[in-house]
C-alpha cells in the first residue's frame, strides 16, 4: 500500500512560520512513520533539520513573499508590493507547474502556514487545503494602505476556499476563513537537560541572572550590547554571530542548538514581538521582556496575548536602543488573564492530519 503524502507549505517570511510548521510535521511522524513529508518552501534547510530530524522531501519552491525585510524589524514595502504584483500575474502558471508535481507524487494534503496559493494549489490537485496561522496575509496588507487592496482582496478570495484552519492562539480574527478551529501553542521541545547544557556551554549563572537576547531569524542589524557592561555577574545569550567580545555575552551556534534549547537555561528573555518566539517561551514559562512593533499589524496583536498569558513585561523600541537597560532588575509583569493557553498545538493539528490521512487507506 502506498504510504499517504502530506505536502507542507510555508510561507516565505522570517523563519517562525517554517519552525512552528516543522514541528507539527515532527509530531506527524511521530504520530504516523509512514506518512510521507514533502516541504515546501525557501526557509533554509539546515533550520528545518532542527526541528524534523526526520527523512522528508524538501522543495525549495515560494508560493509567497511575506513582506521583504532587510532585518528583523526593517520593511521593503514599495519591493513587496512589487513582487506580490508579480505572484499574482505567474499565479496560474506557478500553480499549474506546482499541482502536476502534487499528482505525480500522490500528495494526499496541503497543509499551508499560510500561503494564500496554496489553496488554489490543492484545488488544482484534487485534494483538500487545511491552513495554520494566528494570522493572514490579508490582515498585514490592509494595514499598508490602499496600494495594497487589490492584492488583500485576491488574498481573502483564496482564504475565503479554504477547506479549514487551525487557528493558533494571540490571533487577529482572521474572519476570511469560513472553517475556524481553535489550536493550543506550538513550537520545539528542549532537547537537552539543564545538567547538559551547562557542562557543554559553560554557563554557570542562576536562571534570574540568565538573559536569553533572541530578535527573530534576520536578526538586528544594530543590536545595543553597551548596556551589558552594566551586569558583570550576569550571563547573556545570543543566536547573533556578529558580536563585540564581551565577558557575559556568549553566542550559541545555530546548528545544533534553537532558542527553545538554551530557554530553560534563562529566567527571562528579552525580544521583538514574534508569534513562535512567545509560543516556545509561553509553553516553558519563561517570562518575556518585548520591544513594540506598531508598523507590523500582527506587532500589537502579539504583544496584547502576550499580556494575557506570560509574565512581560512591554518597553517601547528606545529602552532597548538607547536605554541602560534598567529594565532588566525591573519587576516583571504578571499575565492579565487566569485562563491557561492549550500547550498541545503541535498535537492538536497532528492528530487531525494523521486521522484524515489514515481515513484515505
Amino acid at each position: 500500500m502506498v504510504a499517504p503524502t502530506l505536502y507542507v507549505s510555508i510561507t516565505n517570511h522570517g523563519f517562525g512560520h517554517a519552525t512552528r510548521a516543522a514541528a507539527v510535521a515532527a509530531t506527524v511522524n511521530a504520530l504516523a512513520p509512514d506518512v510521507d513529508l514533502i516541504l515546501a518552501t525557501t526557509a533554509p534547510k539546515w533550520l528545518l533539520d532542527e526541528y524534523l530530524p526526520v527523512e522528508y522531501e524538501y522543495r525549495p519552491v515560494a508560493l509567497d513573499i511575506g513582506v521583504i525585510q532587510a532585518d528583523s524589524l526593517t520593511m521593503d514595502l514599495p519591493a513587496t508590493l512589487a513582487k506580490l504584483d508579480q505572484i499574482r500575474a505567474d499565479a496560474a502558471r506557478l500553480i499549474a507547474t506546482e499541482a502536476t508535481y502534487l499528482k505525480q507524487r500522490g500528495v494526499s494534503l496541503v497543509l499551508a502556514d499560510i500561503p494564500p496559493l496554496a489553496v488554489p494549489l490543492a484545488q488544482a490537485a484534487g485534494v483538500p487545503c487545511w491552513m495554520m496561522s494566528n494570522f493572514g496575509w490579508d490582515f498585514i496588507y490592509r494595514a499598508f494602505g490602499d496600494e495594497f487592496a487589490a492584492t488583500v482582496a485576491w488574498i481573502e478570495g483564496w482564504f475565503g476556499q479554504c477547506d479549514r484552519l487551525f487557528r493558533l492562539p494571540f490571533h487577529e480574527p482572521m474572519a476570511a476563513f469560513p472553517v475556524i478551529e481553535d489550536v493550543g501553542l506550538t513550537g520545539g521541545n528542549p532537547r537537552y537537560s539543564v545538567a547538559a547544557l551547562r557542562e557543554q556551554l559553560g554557563i554557570q549563572t542562576p536562571p534570574e541572572r540568565t538573559v536569553l537576547l533572541t530578535f527573530g531569524g534576520l536578526g538586528l542589524q544594530a543590536i545595543p550590547y553597551d548596556p551589558l557592561s552594566h551586569f558583570p555577574d550576569w550571563q547573556f545569550l545570543t543566536f547573533d554571530q556578529a558580536i563585540p567580545n564581551l565577558p557575559n555575552l556568549r553566542p550559541i551556534p545555530r546548528q545544533g542548538f534553537r532558542p527553545v534549547d538554551v530557554m530553560p537555561l534563562c529566567g527571562r528573555m528579552v525580544s521583538k514581538p514574534g508569534f513562535s518566539t512567545f509560543s516556545e517561551a509561553c509553553r516553558l514559562g519563561l517570562p518575556v521582556i518585548t520591544i513594540t512593533r506598531e508598523d507590523f499589524a500582527e506587532g500589537p496583536v502579539l504583544v496584547n496575548g502576550l499580556q494575557d498569558h506570560s509574565w512581560h513585561r512591554v518597553l517601547p523600541p528606545n529602552e532597548l536602543f538607547r536605554g541602560d537597560w534598567a529594565f532588566l532588575t525591573e519587576p516583571l509583569h504578571p499575565p492579565r488573564k487566569t485562563l491557561t493557553l492549550s500547550k498541545e498545538g503541535n498535537r492538536q493539528i497532528a492528530e487531525a492530519v494523521v486521522d484524515y490521512l489514515l481515513s484515505l487507506e
